[in-house]
């Protein structure tokens, strides 16, 4: 039962909020706070911080329990809370995911780890042991695109098989032939997001359970509105919304995410546009097309503090 409370409650946009930094490269939590309120304030559905939108790989694995923690008390159990918890390595996964659910997320996001490419058969025994290790819901997170490593249906229809708290997946994955699958092996109740901007609208339309999406840093009402359009049966709100959000989208994909979301969340003056190298800001050429097409959505600060 517990699972399937959980199921009903995690659907929509699950706004991967960015990390904000201060100048000197600390975390600027003052300004994650304000983040996260305006996110809720927006009709944000639910928050996650930590996954691949909040620099995780530029954060200390104790900087990574600040942020869950300290993001878990602004949230206040006012949206559903799922924290980035996943690594490369299998330890600071269990270490992580652990932490989520002391301090009481609703469930956690783990991505499949990234640089070391495991096997079908190591990821089976990592991310069984990772949901073994806990009873919070488990999100997987698949992203062959940054992890050079991709999770076949018939491995996530095992876990989903074996484990009862894996009850999702959020796909960043162009094969749509692949996302149709999920459905069709791990059962139509299982939870599918979109991690593509893209394909956030279509998702929906065979049965996804929303998405978690970069975009909605920028325009966090439109995005959640995609699925509240969709649940309501306007079918013509939501495609209208899906391509008037295309350009957005495309632009803030042109370099690595989050570098354009940081430069576009600069410009519209809602955080310091700080990256932690080995990231760093978009050239000053496509901070400039970042801004063009940026004014066509929201207002923007009087001067663009992103530099290049």
């Amino acid at each position: 039962m517990k699972y399937e409370a959980a199921k009903m409650k995690l659907r929509g946009s699950i706004a991967p909020v960015v990390t904000p930094f201060n100048e000197s490269g600390s975390i600027d939590f003052d300004t994650l706070e304000s983040l996260i309120n305006w996110h809720i304030e927006s009709g944000t559905h639910a928050i996650s911080v930590t996954g691949t939108t909040g620099e995780p790989s530029s954060l200390t694995t104790e900087e990574r329990v600040q942020v869950m923690e300290h993001s878990s008390k602004v949230i206040d159990k006012r949206v559903p809370f799922v924290p980035g918890t996943g690594s490369t390595n299998h330890e600071e996964t269990l270490y992580l995911t652990k932490k989520a659910e002391e301090i009481g997320a609703d469930a956690a996001l783990v991505i499949v780890p990234y640089y070391n490419k495991p096997s079908q058969h190591a990821l089976y025994k990592h991310f069984k042991a990772v949901a073994d290790s806990v009873s919070i819901p488990i999100i997987i997170y698949n992203i062959p695109g940054r992890t050079a490593t991709n999770l076949e249906v018939k491995t996530l229809a095992k876990l989903n098989a074996d484990c009862e708290n894996i009850i999702g997946v959020k796909e960043s994955n162009k094969d749509f032939e692949h996302i149709n699958r999920v459905l069709l092996n791990c059962g139509r109740d299982f939870l599918l997001y979109s991690g593509i901007e893209l394909l956030c609208y279509p998702m929906l339309a065979i049965g996804g359970a929303g998405h978690i999406s970069a975009t909605a840093n920028i325009t966090p009402g439109k995005v959640a509105e995609i699925y509240n359009a969709w649940a309501e049966g306007d079918v013509k709100r939501a495609q209208d919304l899906h391509y008037e959000l295309m350009p957005l989208n495309d632009v803030l994909f042109k370099d690595t995410n989050p570098a354009p979301l940081k430069a576009a969340l600069g410009m519209m003056g809602k955080i310091k546009p700080v990256l932690r190298l080995p990231m760093d800001l978009p050239s000053q050429e496509l901070q400039n097309e970042i801004r063009e097409v940026l004014s066509s959505y929201v207002e923007l600060a009087p001067e663009v503090p992103a530099k290049s």
